[in-house]
């Protein structure tokens, strides 16, 4: 299955950067928000879909997902379709928000829900109403963090391949091997894709893959709670480098009052490349990072809970270091931090 995906993922993208005239409207110009000078396809999110269902028609199990794999599907086609009408020409905020809780709600229904609270050594049952909307909370901001995210060169595609790799790595050691391909076989599409994503790019993953890819993370990571293979926290571990940072970038803009809806290059790996770093030096660094976290998530169900509140105290230790790193960077280029 991951082999397959990789193969079809890499061609396919292969394909499309070749082929830039191939959807027209589908052409991702820069913008106020953009990293990137010219005019590149923004189709990834074909090769991304291609690939997983690849991977799909070669499963154990056959080409129709049984259980939670049938919910998650029905929950992708959702975004994916809005964001499709996203990347042709647009789509109103409240669609795209109605398509999001949609996948939510389509979640909650196959039993994938935010219903516990599980810390290190506490875990606390939540009731109907807070499970409710703590999933579509969860559900909302992954999906919509990871487009925020996918603003530079091989940053989606590697936090998908680490991401991803480490759930499958945490489902293969749990015995829940259904679980365990189905992760990596997106960690490996990621794979594919990044053979034309890598600096400087010839593709990008347009909204249908990046929103893709969201969903996909929030609905792996409730899987592998409801498994009993890890709590959510150690899911959100392995994806911090993206929910720290769109989430602290958005935090920043509130208390500015900034309108959160409008285009910005307030994100860490913008900044950088705005200081004057290369878009492969920010993403080697980002990519040593999201190495880091997927480890540390694997080696994380199995510490005792002091060592696992150890854990999560050095990586926000770690994270406001890699704050004032950011700033200090942008001083040293005669840039004021926003």
């Amino acid at each position: 299955m991951p082999l397959a995906a990789l193969a079809v993922a890499a061609l396919t993208s292969q394909y499309l950067a070749r082929s830039p005239g191939l959807l027209r409207g589908m052409l991702d110009e820069p913008n106020a928000r953009s990293l990137h000078t010219g005019a590149i396809p923004r189709t990834g999110g074909f090769a991304l879909l291609a690939g997983l269902a690849a991977a799909g028609l070669l499963a154990p199990t056959g080409p129709y997902p049984a259980g939670a794999g049938i919910w998650i599907l029905l929950a992708l086609l959702p975004v994916a379709a809005i964001s499709l009408l996203d990347d042709g020409g647009g789509v109103r905020p409240r669609y795209r928000l109605a398509a999001h809780l949609g996948a939510g709600v389509l979640l909650l229904a196959g039993g994938l829900g935010w219903s516990r609270l599980d810390l290190p050594g506490l875990t606390l049952n939540l009731g109907t109403i807070p499970t409710v909307c703590l999933t579509l909370l969860l559900v909302v901001w992954m999906i919509n963090l990871y487009n925020f995210m996918d603003g530079m060169d091989g940053l989606a595609g590697g936090m998908a391949v680490f991401g991803f790799g480490a759930l499958a790595i945490l489902g293969w050691r749990g015995g829940e091997l259904a679980y365990a391909l189905t992760c990596a076989s997106i960690a490996a599409t990621a794979g594919g894709f990044l053979t034309a994503n890598f600096p400087p790019a010839r593709l990008f993953l347009g909204d249908l893959g990046s929103t893709s890819l969201g969903l996909l993370a929030a609905a792996l990571a409730l899987w592998g709670s409801a498994l009993g293979l890890f709590p959510l926290w150690v899911a959100g571990l392995a994806f911090s480098p993206f929910i720290l940072d769109a989430t602290s970038t958005l935090a920043r803009r509130a208390l500015r009052r900034e309108r959160l809806w409008q285009a910005h290059r307030s994100h860490h790996y913008q900044r950088l490349v705005l200081a004057g770093w290369s878009h492969r030096r920010v993403m080697l660094r980002a990519w040593a990072l999201m190495a880091a976290c997927a480890a540390c998530a694997v080696a994380a169900p199995g510490l005792t809970p002091p060592d696992q509140w150890l854990l999560v105290a050095g990586w926000a230790a770690i994270y406001v270091l890699i704050g004032y790193r950011v700033r200090l960077v942008e001083r040293l280029a005669g840039r004021v931090a926003p």
